[in-house]
């Protein structure tokens, strides 16, 4: 793979160039039949893991009979079907969908929505997190410069508040709530008054930020500050959703109720297909054709949702996701205890984060090391965080306890070399 590769732009990095032929639950395999395990999901896509039967199945039989009715024109059945079927694990008050490709044109949507539905203008965003690479999901983003660089000036009307990274402050985890709330409300006298903000917009764990879960009260407080002001609270569950936190969604840590829900990644198994939910009395105020799209609500990628979703659900992987995930949390807890260069050990689920400093300082260099030992023992494992010094752990769902403990025992190993 060398001039082969010059053929792709240079705008996308390479964590590797292992050349997967195909792919089967947490694992790829390539031509020679190398296997690498897959800690990574596609980036929080495969939570059914890699080629499901149930959701190749989906894709086979929906290929042979309609691959794309445009929604304007025609509305295919299995769009219907995955309204139906995600209206059955979203709270009683989301009963309307919109389907677009990728998380950032869903996320635009919910932006769309969300000033159109309150006539306001502005967006509250955290310190931290990432929705995307358009343009007005560039301006949400703020976790790392990288994504920003050189293309601003950007679609202004977005604020930023922070966010409750206690383990990054030095403080207890009600210090930093407190710290925050009192920060967003100087936000609404300084900056955006509340009448004029449509929308608080969170990751309920922050993806790109540091897989860091948004403490419980931050939740609920945001909840009642929305409520009180008519503000619109929007729940991204983009990497966070569709059971990859140990719940179905993010936010039922919080037992909370969102006003919008955006989704993406985890709900095709790979296939792109994206979805802003909300209720019929929000989305009425979405005047018809002021949005759409040429692909959203397609039948091939909808009938993927669907047996994305059944898979899910009936085959128990977020209660799953919450045992592994336990697990894969207990495990590194005690490296951490043995090697304290893991400074954090943070998650929900199978959203799990080891963050590395040297004292107070974020290490980086060490952290690349780890994940490069990780990758030569054929664990493939992400970083994240604004100093980029977090390896992010994201199995596939259907991942058991043997896996765990080898991935444990691997990343272990990938540790002392680096040490």
């Amino acid at each position: 793979m060398g001039a082969e590769l010059n053929l792709l732009s240079p705008v996308w990095s390479h964590l590797t160039t292992f050349q997967p032929e195909r792919g089967e639950g947490i694992y790829l395999y390539d031509a020679a039949g190398t296997r690498m395990t897959d800690f990574t999901s596609g980036i929080g896509v495969t939570n059914t893991g890699h080629c499901h039967p149930r959701v190749v199945k989906a894709i086979q039989e929906q290929a042979t009979r309609l691959i794309h009715g445009q929604i304007n024109v025609v509305v295919s059945p299995a769009v219907l079907k995955l309204a139906e079927t995600l209206n059955a694990v979203t709270p009683d008050a989301i009963d309307c969908f919109f389907f677009s490709n990728s998380g950032a044109e869903a996320t635009e949507g919910a932006v769309k929505l969300a000033r159109m539905a309150t006539q306001r203008t502005n967006i509250i965003t955290f310190q931290g997190s990432f929705h995307g690479r358009t343009g007005q999901t560039m301006a949400m983003t703020n976790s790392k410069t990288v994504y920003r660089s050189k293309y601003q000036p950007l679609p202004s009307g977005v604020f930023v508040a922070p966010f409750p990274y206690a383990y990054h402050y030095g403080w207890d985890e009600d210090t930093a709530v407190d710290f925050c709330l009192r920060e967003l409300d100087l936000i609404f006298k300084s900056q955006t008054a509340p009448e004029e903000t449509a929308a608080i917009v969170i990751e309920p764990v922050l993806g790109e930020g540091g897989y860091l879960p948004a403490p419980v009260r931050f939740l609920k407080a945001l909840r009642e500050i929305c409520t009180q002001y008519g503000i619109l609270f929007v729940a991204d569950e983009v990497q966070s959703g569709f059971g990859r936190t140990g719940k179905f969604w993010g936010f039922q840590h919080a037992d909370l109720t969102p006003d919008i829900i955006i989704m993406a990644k985890g709900l095709g198994s790979g296939m792109p297909i994206s979805g802003v939910a909300s209720s019929q009395a929000i989305m009425s105020k979405w005047p018809t054709g002021s949005h759409g799209g040429t692909y959203g609500g397609g039948a091939l990628a909808a009938a993927t949702g669907v047996a994305t979703v059944q898979t899910l659900v009936e085959e128990k992987l977020v209660e799953n996701a919450a045992t592994m995930g336990e697990r894969l949390m207990d495990g590194l807890t005690e490296l951490q205890g043995r090697y304290p260069i893991i400074g954090d050990v943070r998650g929900r689920g199978l959203m799990v984060a080891s963050e590395f400093r040297r004292g107070r300082q974020p290490d980086k260099d060490f952290t690349k090391a780890v994940q490069k030992a990780c990758i030569q023992r054929n664990l493939l494992l992400l970083t994240c965080g604004s100093y980029e010094n977090v390896i992010r752990w994201i199995p596939p769902l259907v991942v058991n306890a043997a896996q765990i403990d080898e991935a444990l025992t691997v990343f272990e190993d990938a540790l002392r070399s680096a040490l």
